[in-house]
């Protein structure tokens, strides 16, 4: 997990293919030391961080979506499918870039999760973000269907 800010804050967790993405989440605010009292949610995404599909702590969306507590590692990480973004604290908007580097036996008597490797501390304010239109959205603004005279045809009486 690599956090979203200017200094290199990562953390390289194992956990076990048949763990959740609760299990998951939890590892993650665990290992930086996250409170986690605020919302989080999951994106699947590709190699270059763009967001996909949610997988969320709980059913906000207004369509339906897998669910961290439900929603096995293994059942979303495979050789085609490594990374995801992980948003917590939809006002903060803290952003953590996630990657599954490789699939390993467990190792008998290990306890999982288990951090692996810290570098870096969580800074006390999450990092600015600037979002930038994608180009499928980066378009000429189309007039609007209203015409020129588009107030000559409302009725006085809604006034």
């Amino acid at each position: 997990m690599i956090l979203d800010a200017e200094e290199d804050v990562f953390r390289d967790i194992e956990l076990e293919q048949d763990n959740t993405f609760e299990d998951l989440h939890n590892a993650i605010l665990q290992s930086f030391g996250i409170e986690g009292h605020e919302m989080a949610t999951f994106y699947l995404s590709d190699e270059d961080w763009n967001q996909g599909e949610a997988i969320a702590q709980a059913d906000l969306f207004d369509e339906p979506c897998r669910l961290m507590a439900d929603t096995l590692l293994q059942d979303v990480f495979s050789e085609d499918q490594k990374n995801a973004l992980y948003i917590y604290d939809f006002l903060n908007m803290w952003t953590f870039f996630v990657e599954c580097m490789e699939e390993a036996e467990s190792v008998a008597g290990a306890s999982y999760p288990n951090l692996v490797f810290s570098h870096g501390h969580l800074p006390a304010e999450p990092p600015p973000k600037s979002f930038e239109e994608s180009q499928d959205n980066n378009q000429e603004e189309e007039s609007d269907d209203w015409g020129e005279n588009w107030d000559e045809d409302l009725n006085e009486e809604w006034y």
